[in-house]
């Protein structure tokens, strides 16, 4: 089953996810994170570009060729799933196939506390134990 991981109380998203996605690469593990839009995908990839300072984190969007053996993959679309290790979800609902992956990250703002009250419980209702990770400022 799904290993499902809430972080509740990011000052920042995508910020959030950086560090997130580096600590996961860090592990060996490969991630796709699951955008909102092609902005937040756009913007987020540029994100990644610096992220840490003194390091690179490898990514490219899903539809780019290298996408296969990358290990961090940005996908507005979710139509492009080359592996099954963790999923990032920065949309607003649930994705349809988190099912298939061995991990699934929520990360919510203070700001959309309702949207993510409402993902916990759609997950919490179907079985799945949740781990809530609160970040502090």
């Amino acid at each position: 089953m799904t290993r499902i991981d809430f972080y509740t109380h990011s000052a920042d998203k995508l910020q959030t996810a950086c560090r997130l996605s580096a600590k996961a690469v860090s592990q060996g593990l490969r991630v796709t994170i699951l955008t909102p839009d092609v902005e937040t995908s756009r913007k987020l990839d540029s994100m990644l570009w610096h992220y840490p300072q003194t390091g690179f984190i490898p990514h490219c969007m899903a539809d780019n060729p290298l996408a296969v053996e990358t290990p961090v993959i940005i996908d507005e679309k979710g139509e492009h799933l080359f592996h099954d290790d963790v999923l990032f979800n920065l949309r607003d609902t649930s994705p349809p196939f988190f099912s298939r992956f061995q991990r699934l990250v929520e990360i919510a703002e203070e700001s959309e506390s309702g949207k993510a009250r409402e993902r916990y419980r759609f997950y919490r209702d179907r079985g799945y134990e949740i781990h809530h990770h609160r970040l502090e400022k």
